[in-house]
């Protein structure tokens, strides 16, 4: 299965340790289409439907359903963990999560 930048995915993030994120979830793919395409690893970015308004959490909407991408729960999952595609991110929804990943991680 081919994984894309910025694609929404179905993960299962299980077995999980502390306060990690729980449970097979859609999660936003964040690792660059070049290392998708060469390494077993995808990096990823989990989303929840019920979160405050942190700096680090992207408000997204997705068929009449609003949630958040976890910026802060970054992290790398095995490809085999992903269970199927579910769709992609628009333009606005992009530019503030390369936004808030700047903010938080480089700047």
């Amino acid at each position: 299965m081919e994984i894309k930048q910025y694609e929404i995915v179905l993960v299962n993030l299980d077995p999980t340790i502390g306060s990690e994120m729980k449970k097979t979830r859609p999660c936003i793919v964040i690792s660059p289409n070049e290392m998708n395409k060469y390494l077993q690893t995808i990096v990823i970015a989990p989303l929840t439907s019920s979160s405050k308004s942190y700096p680090t959490r992207v408000e997204i909407k997705q068929e009449k359903t609003k949630g958040w991408i976890v910026l802060d729960q970054i992290r790398s999952i095995d490809r085999m963990r992903i269970v199927k595609k579910l769709g992609t991110l628009t333009e606005r929804e992009i530019e503030k999560i390369k936004f808030v990943i700047k903010e938080t991680y480089v700047d």
